[in-house]
């Protein structure tokens, strides 16, 4: 089945499908120091499946980063597709060093002040292993403050993975538009990874990614999970998942959560016209704040996969609803 919405990725004359999916879910459980990072049990078996079937209902997008479960997810994520390799779009990040056994992040970038070049290339080739692919189609920075005179040197090297074969394009997973614009100046940067969901909107980095022709990669469209209805209380997340946390941008969090619900309901009404579900018309409104948008839901099921993809069929959401969504949410206006 083909995806309902096809959008041109940034700079690229690739066509995919409007929808991604993320993989940090499907890495199962792992720790940074004692502290969870990953959201809690998962069921691989079940985790394959999901990822077949987003395959089948058109999903051509999928994101993932060596951190995640360790490895993991991009052992999981290499395994589901298979053959199917060729016609889909596989994003994944660098940034972080783990210990695939232990399972537990051992630094980054900047803490144990590693040499970009050694450190970058022995990252991708553990990814091209783990994903069982020959080549990566977006490698992006998985480190959202990294000094910028550093980054330089990172996107050189990401310029020559290009050149290489290892890479197709590459990007950068941040939400600072200083740092977006440096990494836009390479000539294979087509994508910026940013936070964006109805809650917390990003104009700035939406801005940087129309002024460049970057795909917009839309972190947490659905706030981890807040923005679906399906969670009322953090006693619904069990201990080793990271929403447990007190972390300060985790929306579960005993601050973040409250308030988040309660505007969540102010424009619940609207979400769901339509015939929608809530995470429908949250991913509906992701759509309609720009043309270069591409939400990547997390998902641990195959259920979440069909019903994220169906959002496709609804499309964007109209501007008069954009527009009543600003009035109740008391912000100012979003225009598509």
């Amino acid at each position: 089945m083909q995806a309902t919405m096809i959008r041109t990725f940034g700079r690229s004359d690739i066509k995919i499908g409007a929808l991604g999916i993320g993989c940090w879910a499907i890495g199962g459980p792992f720790w940074e120091g004692d502290s969870p990072r990953g959201y809690g049990q998962v069921d691989d078996a079940e985790s394959l499946r999901a990822i077949q079937r987003a395959v089948e209902v058109g999903v051509t997008l999928f994101d993932t980063a060596g951190v995640y479960g360790c490895g993991h997810s991009e052992r999981i994520l290499g395994q589901a597709l298979g053959k199917q390799r060729q016609h889909v779009f596989i994003a994944t990040k660098v940034g972080k060093q783990f210990d695939e056994e232990t399972r537990k992040i051992t630094g980054g970038l900047d803490e144990l002040q590693l040499d970009p070049q050694t450190y970058i290339r022995q990252a991708c080739e553990g990814s091209l292993r783990r994903l069982q692919t020959d080549y990566i189609d977006l490698y992006q920075l998985h480190f959202g403050d990294y000094e910028l005179n550093k980054a330089i040197e990172v996107r050189e090297v990401l310029e020559q993975l290009v050149t290489e074969g290892k890479i197709r394009y590459y990007g950068w997973s941040t939400d600072d538009p200083e740092r977006a614009r440096l990494f836009a100046q390479g000539k294979h940067c087509t994508a910026i990874q940013h936070t964006l969901n109805i809650l917390e909107d990003n104009p700035a980095m939406l801005a940087v990614c129309k002024e460049y022709n970057l795909a917009s990669i839309n972190r947490g469209p659905l706030s981890m999970g807040l923005l679906t209805g399906k969670y009322t209380s953090r006693e619904q997340i069990e201990q080793e998942d990271i929403r447990k946390s007190q972390l300060s941008w985790n929306p579960f969090n005993s601050e973040r959560m409250p308030v988040h619900l309660e505007q969540l309901n102010k424009v619940r009404e609207i979400l769901t016209s339509d015939g929608r579900s809530l995470a429908q018309g949250v991913l509906s409104w992701i759509w309609s704040r720009s043309e270069c948008t591409f939400p990547i839901p997390g998902i641990k099921t195959s259920a979440q996969v069909e019903e994220n993809a169906a959002a496709m069929h609804f499309g964007p959401l109209s501007q008069r609803q954009l527009t009543e969504i600003d009035r109740l949410l008391a912000r100012g206006s979003t225009e598509s």
